[in-house]
This record gives C-alpha cells, structure tokens and sequence, in this order.
C-alpha cells in the first residue's frame, strides 16, 4: 500500500477494527418508567467503544406489545422469557457471547449484581466489560466493570 495511502488512513482513523459490542438489557430491571433514558442514546454511548453486533432486550411475558414495537424498531432483539426470572437466559446467552470469538466487549444494562459472575467470566476470558445502568447500582457491577455509564433517573 502506498505511504500516503497508510498516513491518511492513520489521520481519519480508517482501518483499524471497531471492537464488537455483545449488549443484554435486563429489561424488567430497566425498562421502568422511572428512568429517564432512550436505547437509542444508550446505544450512542456504547458505539464510542465499538459496534454493536448483538443487541439483546430479555422481557417477561407481559411485556406490553407497544414496548416489544419500539425496542425492535430500534433495531434490538427483543427475548420473551415465559418465567418472572430473567437472569438464567440473559446470563446463557452472555455466556455465549464470552465465547464467540468474534466479540469483543460484553455489555450489560442492569442494576442487578447477580450479573457480576458474567463480568467476570467475560473479563477472564479477555473480553472488555461495560455495565449501564441506574442508582440504586450494584457495587459489585460498578467495581467489576472496566466501564460503567450510569443512567439517570426523572426528577
């Protein structure tokens, strides 16, 4: 490749590989009407750290239908769980991002520590870890995390 070819490329920060982003909301934990945030900032803020490549939003069975419409035409995979426990299936299919080779960073939106066995699993493995949520946060989350983006709650 010619020299100057390689020096624009540097300048404009052109060839260097995104991080690819695995994402898993929590969402009866934080899709509450009490938060005051958007996916799509959510999502604004995590592409700073890379690509999202899977966007996963775990719900229960009575998520109503207009919830289920936004979150995927905001481009996320909506998972309905028909159990009130969101934790086992968010936390298999965390596991598999871990080990899909092609993943780079796990990110989770909860404020829930039962999730900290997934950071650091992922951080053993040498993925990235980013926790985004809302007071009251975990402290196990927030020390865990190499990252941590805290929403903020409506006055």
């Amino acid at each position: 490749m010619p020299r100057i070819l390689e020096e624009v490329k540097t300048k404009f920060g052109m060839g260097k590989k995104k991080k690819a982003i695995a994402f898993f909301v929590d969402g009866p934990n934080m899709l509450r009407k009490e938060f005051d945030f958007d996916l799509n900032k959510v999502k604004q803020q995590l592409e700073k750290f890379g690509s999202i490549k899977i966007g996963k939003v775990f719900l229960n069975q009575y998520a109503p239908e207009k919830l289920i419409e936004a979150i995927v035409n905001q481009g996320f995979e909506v998972v309905i769980v028909t159990s009130d426990d969101i934790d086992a299936p968010m936390a298999a299919e965390a596991m598999e991002a871990i080990f899909n080779g092609h993943i780079d960073v796990i990110a989770v939106m909860t404020r829930d520590g039962d999730f900290q066995s997934i950071l650091l699993k992922a951080k053993k493995y040498g993925k990235d870890t980013i926790v985004i949520g809302s007071e009251p946060l975990s402290a196990s989350l927030r020390n865990t995390a190499d990252y941590v983006i805290k929403i903020n709650e409506r006055r």
